[in-house]
């Protein structure tokens, strides 16, 4: 594979501790997402893993990615056919630290990833080398990836220092040619510009059939605010309010989850981050993230479940107590509602397009920017999964 950057994409995803998941321990833990959702029958798969180093020079990269994770999530969705995208991150530190590795389980549950993000802070390290090889170990071996026919799987490596192998312990050829194995592809991405980490950095790359590239220490990701992001961040939101969930008092407790990691990103992301959230939501690959499970207004719409089907107590509690006609007509009109948010959504996004593309165009192309170079390198690894990218990469 050629060397480009695809790593964006992981730093974008790095990993973190978010209030509604349990404590984790000092050395080690594993958050659930509030979903871990199932994967669409017939629907190719997008697994991906991101590895990143989350000592404190680390923190520019990692801002870098709250503001990019949506718009990587919508360009990756775009192949056709469209693919289920699901997310896992491990974040590392070294032995001595608050904590080895974090880690948050594949899911397409990107809210509650992204809020697992948002409450993410650099902080340790100081030296080097750092816990490389056991945050490697587990992401290929302790992550629920996809046994579908047709997926591309990957791991974004990425980080400024070197793997410690003086530790007892796997090391990176062992773990990658696992990963090979299990059909995992592994890129690297270096932050930075120290000499100890290229050499295994590379050699990581190369043994797991992926791309190696350096990025400035802070990202240097194409990010401009646009005028139509504030309509887009109020759209996104109503639509999210078009959702009501049925099902047993457990499956209904998972859903209030989503639900909080939802109102959290409102209320502390930032708008550009909220737009680029509603653009890839009321597309066909956000279906997952913007719905989660038992959203009843879509089981209706489709044909999928019938009103009188559902147990009164299974009901969403914001029409329990409705007359049967009133609960039809509630839910149809919040079809309707959704609907004309998606629409107009959707030509919002065309125009914040158009904008984007002017201020790339007058800045030179930004052909070496971490967007455009990340955007490659998806585009030609993901064909070997039989997905095809037309050039719809998204800011």
């Amino acid at each position: 594979m050629k060397t480009k950057i695809l790593g964006i994409a992981l730093f974008i995803l790095t990993l973190g501790a978010v209030v509604y998941y349990p404590q984790l321990s000092a050395t080690t833990g594993t958050m659930q997402p509030a979903i871990n959702q199932h994967i669409t029958a017939n629907k190719p798969i997008v697994d991906v893993v991101f590895v990143l180093d989350t000592t404190g020079s680390m923190g520019g990269l990692i801002q870098t990615a709250k503001e990019k994770i949506w718009s990587i999530a919508t360009t990756m969705a775009s192949a056709q056919p469209t693919p289920e995208i699901r997310i896992g991150l491990v974040g590392f530190r070294d032995r001595g630290d608050a904590y080895v590795t974090r880690r948050v389980d594949l899911s397409g549950d990107l809210d509650s990833v992204y809020a697992a993000l948002m409450d993410f802070k650099a902080d340790g390290g100081g030296d080097t080398p750092e816990s490389v090889n056991q945050a490697l170990y587990e992401a290929v071996h302790h992550m629920s990836w996809s046994r579908a026919d047709q997926a591309y799987q990957v791991i974004f490596l990425v980080g400024d220092a070197p793997p410690h192998m003086d530790y007892n312990e796997v090391q990176y050829p062992q773990i990658v040619a696992n990963a090979l194995e299990r059909g995992i592809v592994i890129n690297t991405i270096q932050c930075g510009e120290i000499a100890e980490t290229a050499t295994p950095w590379t050699q990581i790359a190369n043994l797991g059939h992926g791309s190696f590239f350096q990025v400035e220490q802070a990202g240097g990701a194409i990010a401009f605010d646009t005028p139509y992001d504030e309509r887009i961040a109020e759209l996104s939101a109503r639509l999210d309010d078009t959702r009501l969930y049925y099902g047993s008092r457990e499956e209904k407790a998972r859903m209030k989850e989503k639900v909080a990691a939802t109102e959290k990103l409102h209320s502390s992301a930032s708008v550009a981050s909220r737009a680029r959230r509603g653009v890839f939501n009321a597309g066909e690959g956000g279906r997952t993230n913007m719905l989660g499970d038992n959203e009843l207004v879509d089981a209706i719409a489709s044909g999928k479940l019938q009103l009188d089907e559902i147990d009164e107590d299974a009901l969403p509690d914001a029409i329990r107590e409705m007359e049967p006609e009133e609960q039809k007509e509630h839910v149809s009109q919040l079809a309707v509602e959704r609907n004309e948010l998606q629409q107009q959504i959707r030509e919002l996004s065309e125009d914040r397009d158009g904008f984007i593309a002017k201020k790339v165009e007058e800045a030179g192309g930004m052909e070496d920017s971490l967007d455009r170079q990340l955007y490659a390198t998806v585009k030609e690894q993901a064909a070997d999964a039989g997905l095809e990218y037309e050039d719809v990469e998204k800011y």
